[in-house]
């Protein structure tokens, strides 16, 4: 996977956004795990790492201050498409969004954004059904305590990376 572009797709705004300033710090048939600072300066949020499973539909993200505290876990709920022969990923955020704070609590989001894509045709049936799905496999993961066992292993092993 050398040369690898990764591209961002929302559909609300629709934007489709070259993440050119993303270091590639580990890609495998898997994973692809980037580091990156903020497009667009926030208050709190400064930068970060994500994973991008590429056979689970979820982009994991750890959002972290400037002074390198941890804000959160943020998984973004994806569909994955590869062009160019595997030298472009697109990844389009399907809306459904969990965050998972560092004392354990956590929240699923844009709910209200998944209905009102549908209703404006946005997405279609079976990217709505694989948002849900991919959420509701998460939330599981998050119920029976799996969460960091699955998703932070990735990290973990390319720790001395950051």
């Amino acid at each position: 996977m050398k040369n690898l572009s990764l591209y961002r797709k929302r559909l609300i705004p629709d934007e489709c956004i070259l993440l050119k300033d993303d270091i590639i710090l580990k890609a495998d048939d898997d994973h692809i795990l980037t580091r990156w600072n903020t497009l667009k300066p926030k208050k709190i949020l400064h930068h970060g790492d994500s994973c991008y499973y590429l056979n689970k539909g979820v982009k994991v993200s750890r959002f972290y201050t400037e002074d390198n505290f941890l804000i959160c876990w943020y998984c973004d709920i994806v569909s994955y498409e590869w062009k160019d022969e595997k030298s472009t990923l697109l990844s389009t955020d399907l809306l459904l969004d969990v965050l998972v704070y560092p004392d354990g609590s956590y929240k699923l989001v844009d709910m209200d954004e998944l209905a009102q894509a549908h209703a404006r045709k946005l997405i279609s049936d079976a990217l709505l059904q694989t948002s849900l799905m991919t959420a509701s496999r998460l939330l599981n993961e998050l119920y029976e305590n799996q969460f960091h066992k699955i998703y932070t292993a990735v990290f973990d092993s390319c720790e001395n990376s950051f």
